[in-house]
């Protein structure tokens, strides 16, 4: 997809580097970090009793899962939050500075982007890699594994992937206002925490067709509210 960036950082970017090659240098990073994710999540994700039903049962063949409830509950996981994903941006939108919202029309990732990106390489990093990761460790510290430890688990990984998303909208807007942070940190939040709490109960599997659902209905929620 085009990386639409603001026009002073766009000629600057386009006198060193071709679109092709500044995608590519784009790429670096996310892959980077999608592969510590990998390596932490497989080494820690069962040891908390985490779970990837469908990977294991084609890798083990003594392990069958049926794929019917992890689609039901990924699917209802999905629209749920994109339901409050949509009600949020509709709640903020007057309050939201108008570069931003100009920005946003400009920005539209496509729709492979969205699922692709958004519905398994994110959940890949945030859930099977740092909530993993935050489980374990407070598993480790503590000593016990209860409901709490996983719901710190799911919050802090929540939040952290909307934190996640600020640096972009540093380099596109500047300086955010206090409501604008407050926006993509809190919506992106509450999907986190849906997502969090299917990869919990489902597996990551789960989490995924959530991510890739609640974008389905973001996108739908954008048509009828024209957002």
């Amino acid at each position: 997809m085009d990386i639409t960036l603001p026009e002073e950082m766009q000629k600057m970017v386009s006198e060193l580097f071709t679109p092709w090659q500044f995608k590519l240098l784009n790429l670096i990073n996310p892959t980077i970090l999608l592969v510590v994710a990998v390596v932490i999540g497989t080494l820690l994700y069962d040891k908390v009793n985490f779970k990837l039903p469908i990977i294991e049962s084609l890798i083990y063949i003594d392990k069958k899962t049926k794929l019917s409830g992890i689609l039901k509950y990924g699917i209802i996981g999905g629209i749920i939050s994109g339901i409050f994903i949509t009600l949020t941006t509709l709640a903020f939108t007057p309050i939201l500075p108008t570069e931003f919202i100009e920005m946003g029309e400009k920005f539209r990732p496509t729709l492979a982007a969205r699922f692709l990106y958004g519905g398994l390489t994110e959940e890949i990093l945030i859930r099977f890699g740092i909530m993993s990761l935050f489980v374990w460790l407070i598993f480790k510290i503590s000593g016990k594994l209860n409901p709490i430890i996983y719901w710190i688990g799911i919050i802090v990984s929540a939040i952290i992937f909307g934190f996640g998303h600020l640096p972009v909208i540093y380099t596109l807007i500047g300086t955010p206002t206090t409501e604008l942070i407050l926006y993509i940190v809190f919506g992106n939040a509450v999907g986190g925490i849906v997502f969090g709490w299917l990869y919990w109960k489902k597996g990551l599997e789960a989490a995924m067709i959530g991510h890739v659902f609640a974008h389905i209905t973001m996108i739908i929620g954008e048509n009828i509210f024209h957002i």
